[in-house]
């Protein structure tokens, strides 16, 4: 039985240079016919993983870029197709400026219940570098719309250490957010991923990393986000009592879960396959009823490979590592502690203030 659904819906208005998710413009692609493969994929997946979700989550892209006809025969079809009696968080990401407050109230009597709007930065300057198609204004007017619709639970998704990024605009950046008093806020270091611009620009030169200055960064959103009382329950996010999401929470224990859409992933079973990340292939061989043609990428988890994930990601929460499941690692344990990495914790290790700025090489040490 699987409890944890995902749903892609590859839609951006604008490309972010930063991104490297299967994502793409919605022009030339049939909104309805998209919808449809969506619903027709679940309707044949759910039963074959025998899907009675806790928690849905609809990422991207930009499921919010959906017409709101095409938004309300998604979330219909999903509401029809699955039993919902044992759902206890259904979440979806939005853009500022995606959406109005028909579209947000229609979400919300869809029984959508957690909102991600991804904000990145309150500065016109980073927005821009960023390649965000919205500005402060429209942010504000996003978030404000979204409170007034009484949703469960509102995040913010915040990004530091983006080029040009000052420490005092980061600084004014976090005490906005604050200010709007969100339910969660997820603040990530700007990665270079492959397959970017923003990757080409650091190759060529044109942008640098720096260490330090992400240390300074990640130190600022932890003083100021925990003294607003928000609990950093994974290294990249922070949450008020009772809203910790609990889809993300699912991933990083271990849980199986179905991915739906064009490149979506789906874990079940000890396997891990990915659909596609074409999307308008994928809506053929849903229309051929070839689900086995949607899959491109397939492979075994063995216990070996298990046990490297759950180290990587249960290290960065604040519950920590179980001591079981560390096998012969056990012994680098003591180690780490004397270095003021760790420590234990109702038999779980977690990692320090200290650690938590090295938990990649710190994980890699423990395998």
């Amino acid at each position: 039985m699987v409890r944890h659904l995902y749903i892609h819906v590859p839609f951006c208005h604008r490309i972010c240079p930063y991104c490297n998710f299967y994502k793409h413009t919605p022009g030339g692609t049939d909104h309805g016919a998209f919808v449809g493969a969506l619903l027709a994929e679940l309707r044949k997946r759910s039963v074959e993983c025998n899907l009675i979700p806790e928690t849905i989550y609809m990422g991207g892209g930009t499921p919010t870029a959906l017409s709101g006809k095409h938004l309300e025969t998604l979330l219909q079809g999903i509401a029809n197709t699955l039993d919902l009696k044992h759902l206890t968080e259904w979440g979806i990401e939005a853009n500022p400026a995606t959406f109005n407050r028909d579209k947000a109230q229609l979400m919300r009597d869809s029984g959508i219940t957690r909102v991600s709007l991804g904000i990145q930065s309150w500065t016109p300057s980073t927005l821009a570098t960023l390649g965000r198609d919205h500005s402060p204004e429209d942010a504000r007017g996003s978030f404000e719309t979204l409170r007034d619709c009484n949703f469960q639970s509102l995040n913010i998704d915040m990004m530091f250490s983006i080029p040009g990024q000052s420490p005092e605009s980061w600084l004014a950046d976090l005490e906005h957010t604050v200010a709007l008093s969100p339910d969660h806020v997820s603040a990530y270091n700007l990665n270079y991923e492959e397959d970017t611009e923003f990757f080409d620009r650091l190759s060529n030169g044109e942008f640098r990393e720096d260490a330090a200055q992400d240390v300074a960064f990640f130190r600022s959103a932890t003083q100021i986000l925990g003294q607003a009382g928000f609990d950093q329950y994974e290294i990249s996010n922070y949450a008020r009592p009772g809203h910790h999401s609990r889809h993300n929470s699912a991933y990083w224990s271990g849980a199986d879960y179905l991915g739906i859409g064009p490149g979506a992933f789906t874990t079940f079973k000890g396997e891990r396959w990915r659909n596609l990340a074409n999307t308008g292939e994928y809506i053929n061989q849903v229309a051929r009823d070839n689900l086995a043609g949607l899959i491109t990428e397939h492979e075994q988890i063995d216990a070996a490979a298990f046990r490297a994930e759950r180290i990587a990601l249960q290290l960065r929460t604040s519950r920590g590592l179980g001591m079981e499941i560390l096998g012969s690692a056990r012994d680098k344990v003591a180690e780490l502690i004397d270095e003021g990495l760790i420590e234990a914790r109702g038999g779980n290790i977690v990692l320090t203030e200290k650690g938590k700025l090295l938990a990649d090489s710190v994980a890699s040490h423990l395998l």
